[in-house]
């Protein structure tokens, strides 16, 4: 099975001139664990900011979100996958970079998110469907 078959399709974006605040803001109004940060570098490129970004590296040390640049407290660069991955080589790639989430991309563009929940989920329809599962 493809990832493609279990991403999210509903991927925020933030500015990286933008406020942690207002990264706060879209992850409580859409209920979200993560934004994506479209850097300034390069065409194409991406950081992350998570619940747990903005709690251990903003509240925790006593900062103010609406003064701090999404840019500087997001992870970069984000692990992205092709859409057409296996379910269970993108579980591997999470693994190994020790995420709770890859992006999935179609080329360059952002297209979706996996979570570790999306796979648990993806490996029960799996195993009811009779396919090979670890």
């Amino acid at each position: 099975m493809k990832i493609r078959e279990f991403m999210t399709t509903r991927v925020e974006f933030v500015d990286a001139d933008g406020s942690v605040y207002d990264a706060v803001e879209k992850m409580v109004d859409r209920r979200i664990r993560s934004v994506v940060v479209r850097l300034k570098q390069k065409n194409n490129s991406y950081g992350v900011i998570t619940a747990r970004d903005v709690v251990y590296k903003v509240l925790s040390r006593g900062m103010d979100p609406r003064n701090t640049k999404a840019s500087d407290i997001a992870s970069k660069p984000i692990v992205c996958v092709e859409k057409d991955i296996a379910v269970l080589a993108a579980a591997e790639v999470m693994e190994k970079s020790k995420i709770a989430r890859v992006f999935v991309r179609e080329g360059e563009k952002v297209v979706g998110v996996v979570s570790l929940l999306d796979i648990m989920s993806a490996a029960l329809i799996m195993r009811a469907r009779g396919d090979h599962v670890s």
